[in-house]
């Protein structure tokens, strides 16, 4: 089975506190790496938990308040020392590629590698990369500024082969990619053996959705649905939901009524007040309105 699983670089929210660090993950599919937020410390987290950042071609950012984002320039910056060639492409708000720009243009940067900038748009649902093997949506959020979230959809999966009976008809190995298409065989003789017959059904393919800040409501409930894993922001608990709705935040209790409502397989609680040491309170609170919920650890990876 292709790896898809998710690491979780960073789980607390504007505040570095009790060891934990701004928001930040790594999206592993099939050894591809896609980063998902680059808030202050992300690189020193990469280098902590093994993680080469010259693998990761693809960096989502939600928004432009500094613990999603302000560890962006430095990692760039580094990869470009590191000797980075390959193409980096960044995908965020519009206004983030001229902070970028000013960045690089007063510390006389010169990035050795290609940089290509993709605005994302905060009022629509967008896909923003499509490929046969992994799609990226990206949805609106509602917080205090422009805020984007991202679903991570995997393509069509292959058959899977019945390797006895394959085996038994002594099926050449270049055929064998074929028929987990769906093509038929033909053997020498003319004789043809249904694919359909010789492997066994696609497992159906996987999905994770990234809900940054944002206050609760529907209006994201349709991009989200039925998402095999969700990770969604839980800054409070639930006796301070008149703090988070003030500040167009989410409670844990909240975040299991999405993960309920949308049919999630499987929640993860993040971006955590400094207010908290103790996370514990979290699952308390969210497990009885969705029992497969999960606090994001830090170095920790998570499957799809």
């Amino acid at each position: 089975m292709l790896r898809f699983e998710v690491m979780i670089l960073g789980n607390s929210s504007a505040t570095p506190m009790y060891g934990r660090h701004p928001t930040s993950q790594v999206l592993n599919f099939n050894e591809q790496l896609y980063m998902i937020d680059c808030g202050e410390g992300t690189q020193m987290q990469l280098a902590r938990y093994g993680i080469k950042s010259n693998r990761i071609n693809h960096i989502f950012i939600s928004h432009l308040h500094g613990d999603h984002y302000l560890g962006l320039v430095g990692l760039l910056s580094s990869q470009h020392l590191m000797g980075r060639k390959s193409t980096l492409h960044v995908y965020g708000p519009a206004a983030l590629e001229e902070i970028l720009a000013i960045q690089f243009k007063h510390s006389a940067t010169v990035l050795q590698y290609p940089l290509v900038f993709h605005p994302t748009n905060p009022a629509e649902v967008e896909v923003i990369l499509d490929t046969p093997a992994l799609k990226v949506t990206s949805f609106p959020l509602q917080h205090r500024i422009d805020c984007t979230g991202f679903r991570f959809d995997e393509g069509r999966r292959s058959a899977t082969l019945n390797a006895t009976l394959v085996d038994q008809l002594d099926i050449p190995t270049p055929y064998l990619k074929l028929l987990k298409r769906g093509i038929d065989y033909v053997d020498p003789d003319g004789t043809v053996y249904l694919a359909s017959e010789l492997t066994y059904p696609a497992p159906p393919s996987r999905s994770y959705a990234f809900c940054s800040d944002t206050l609760m409501n529907e209006s994201y409930f349709e991009t989200i649905q039925g998402v095999d894993l969700l990770y969604h922001e839980s800054t409070f608990l639930h006796d301070m939901a008149d703090r988070a709705k003030e500040t167009l935040h989410s409670t844990g209790q909240e975040a299991a009524q999405v993960a309920r409502t949308v049919g999630a397989k499987k929640l993860l609680l993040g971006h955590f007040s400094a207010r908290y040491r103790d996370l514990q309170p979290f699952l308390d609170e969210s497990q009885p309105f969705f029992a497969n919920t999960l606090l994001s650890e830090e170095g920790k990876w998570f499957l799809v």
